[in-house]
């Protein structure tokens, strides 16, 4: 190899080969710390939904305590009729509430 742009050439297509390999080794590690990260963060996102679920189930499970507390107390024949009735249409009251706030919800949704 005595001529000179033959080894040129031989010297060229190595330092391309050394530079592929150099870019190659590059992506593969950035594309492996990249899901080595969305990894992490796809487990600190579960982490903190079970946190969040845990403590609403908790607040949720306080409050029927507290509610069945205070309701345990009163018994079914303690409640007279004119009682019943009336809980009952307050309850139909709140019920209708609720479901015309749902359709306005609803309806403004995009």
């Amino acid at each position: 190899m005595s001529k000179p742009p033959v080894h040129a050439f031989f010297v060229g297509r190595a330092l391309a080969e050394a530079l592929y390999e150099q870019l190659e080794s590059a992506a593969i590690n950035a594309f492996s710390e990249l899901g080595k990260f969305d990894a992490e963060q796809r487990e600190r996102l579960r982490q903190f939904t079970d946190r969040v679920v845990e403590r609403a189930n908790r607040a949720s499970d306080e409050a029927m305590q507290t509610r069945t507390g205070t309701a345990s107390t009163t018994t079914i024949q303690d409640i007279h009729p004119a009682d019943l009735q009336a809980t009952i249409d307050e309850l139909r009251a709140e019920v209708a509430l609720v479901r015309s706030e749902l359709q306005r919800y609803r309806s403004s949704l995009p």
